[in-house]
């Protein structure tokens, strides 16, 4: 029983960090009707920045905070070319994203090599009965707690939240009130990256971060935001917490070499269940 509430805890810790990328598909997507497909690029640009920083003796917590900030750079980039066009097709742009992902390797490795790298977390583990967990996770739950509750009260009661929710609900509606989608879109991008970032900065500790590490990412998040229909950040948060619990007790009673394996068939799981409770259209 011990062994397996270890896994459950380390699972929502992991659940966390997918989440917050699940919440960035999901703000790009509600906007732009974008799915985009650069956004796991974000975290592992942010985890490998924030090693560099750390590298150059930058303090703890201002170069995670360096990193993430060029991952939301990162983001408002990629936003710009994928749909800065007036008129761009949400599926050209979903294109676009794609290719933008394959060119980030490139830059990824051009900068920082194609070797793994990682950096300390807060060390230490707390001990409840027979259980052990480590500070690094009750940091990620910690955070993510905060973020999604920052991002509650941004979307109700900010103007920029309120003008983004407004592009979801209504595009059209939106454009009358004198709203400028596209310049929502850009910030929805823009902030994907933090989102992606955040999730970055605190996986890195955990698990060694390297070029190719946003295939895996990006599946896990656009599984956990398949649950809510990619509309729906509460959704994603429950589906974050799924999965990443999932793969942990996966990764520890079966083998762990298959958890990119288990996130697609979490989301086919998800997608023939709502397409079996969708009410079918009738033919006239």
């Amino acid at each position: 029983m011990s062994e397996f509430l270890g896994y459950v805890i380390a699972g929502a810790a992991l659940g966390c960090t997918i989440a917050l990328l699940a919440s960035g598909f999901v703000v790009v997507h509600r906007v732009t009707g974008v799915v985009n497909f650069a956004q796991g690029m974000f975290p592992v640009v942010a985890g490998l920045a924030a090693g560099s920083l750390l590298s150059a003796h930058w303090p703890h917590g201002v170069a995670e905070l360096g990193g993430v900030a060029l991952a939301g750079a990162v983001g408002l980039v990629v936003g710009i070319v994928a749909i800065g066009k007036p008129g761009t097709p949400p599926l050209a742009s979903l294109v676009i994203t794609f290719g933008l992902g394959f060119l980030g390797y490139a830059l990824e490795i051009i900068v920082w090599g194609d070797q793994p790298r990682g950096f300390d977390g807060v060390s230490g583990v707390v001990t409840i009965g027979d259980i052990r967990i480590q500070n690094q996770w009750l940091l990620v739950m910690v955070v993510a707690a905060g973020t999604f509750a920052a991002l509650g009260s941004f979307f109700g009661r900010t103007y920029l939240g309120k003008g983004l929710t407004a592009c979801a609900a209504n595009p059209y509606a939106a454009r009358l009130a004198g709203i400028d989608v596209r310049r929502m879109g850009l910030y929805a991008f823009a902030l994907a990256g933090v989102l992606g970032g955040i999730a970055g900065v605190l996986l890195t500790p955990l698990q060694s971060i390297a070029f190719d590490r946003d295939v895996a990412l990006a599946v896990n998040g656009f599984a956990a935001a398949v649950l809510g229909g990619l509309d729906r950040p509460g959704t994603a948060l429950a589906g974050g917490l799924l999965l990443g619990i999932g793969q942990t007790l996966f990764a520890g009673y079966v083998d762990g070499s298959f958890q990119t394996e288990v996130a697609l068939g979490f989301m086919v799981l998800v997608m023939v269940v709502r397409a079996i409770r969708q009410p079918q259209a009738v033919a006239v």
